[in-house]
């Protein structure tokens, strides 16, 4: 995985129209219900005249629609994410896979990767039982307080881990959320050292997860699979048990696409 330093670029190699296009997406992504120009000036920290050019380039290009003042993300962009995610081909080759571990446990299995302080859903395999939180491809997280998002981060070189630990921010969701950077940090050098992590009702109470990462021929983590369960189902020691085996064997499996890639 790539170091926060060292994807820093230089700014003459950036495209900064492009960079203030995409932050624009970002932020009708957080308002579904859509936002109007003068909004959208604020929330970018932009002129009226430049926040104006960017949603209509965002109409002109289809990712936008507009409705009188109001501004908001049209479908296209959910088309390309669902395109991407079916293309690739990781994905399809993983699939099975999870589909066993959750056939096994009756339970979801979900694959995830890293974007930012965040972890973006790959896949996912339901099962026949209902969990509390609605997840689905697509769905983004914070990172800092999931079982996916801290094997994920282990990934990154120490210095990262207490940068990332310090920009996520951490607030108490739960009466058993961990809530200091330090430590998350903690938590995340915990996951590296284990090779896995388990979150206890941090995120959601009664709601437990178990992750494990997947790594590419380098050794590098690219990706993170977990299982989800309700606290009333499982015990923490009965998920490290009887679910971190299958996740592991899972993750293997996985790992040996990029072998013969």
């Amino acid at each position: 995985m790539m170091n926060a330093g060292e994807s820093t670029q230089r700014q003459g190699d950036l495209v900064g129209s492009l960079h203030k296009g995409l932050g624009a997406l970002e932020i009708l992504a957080a308002h579904p219900a859509g936002m109007t120009l003068t909004e959208m000036a604020d929330a970018a920290c932009l002129t009226r005249a430049g926040a104006r050019r960017l949603l209509l380039t965002l109409v002109a290009a289809g990712f936008a629609d507009q409705d009188g003042r109001n501004f908001r993300l049209s479908p296209k962009l959910l088309t390309l994410a669902r395109q991407w995610v079916g293309e690739t081909s990781l994905w399809t080759f993983a699939e099975p896979h999870m589909r066993r571990v959750s056939a096994t446990l009756n339970e979801s299995c979900s694959a995830a990767v890293l974007s930012g302080l965040d972890v973006v859903y790959v896949a996912r395999v339901g099962s026949t039982r209902i969990l509390s939180v609605a997840l689905h491809v697509g769905t983004r997280l914070p990172a800092w307080c999931t079982s996916m998002g801290r094997v994920l981060a282990a990934g990154l070189d120490d210095r990262a881990i207490d940068d990332f630990a310090e920009k996520s921010a951490p607030t108490a969701l739960t009466p058993r959320s961990i809530a200091s950077p330090a430590a998350v940090a903690a938590a995340i050098r915990q996951a590296r050292r284990d090779g896995y992590s388990l979150v206890d009702e941090e995120l959601e109470l009664g709601l437990r997860s178990i992750a494990v990462p997947v790594r590419n021929r380098l050794g590098d983590t690219v990706a993170a699979i977990n299982v989800s369960t309700q606290a009333s189902r499982h015990s923490a020691d009965a998920m490290t048990r009887d679910m971190l085996p299958l996740l592991r064997a899972a993750a293997t499996d996985i790992e040996n696409y990029f072998v013969v890639q």
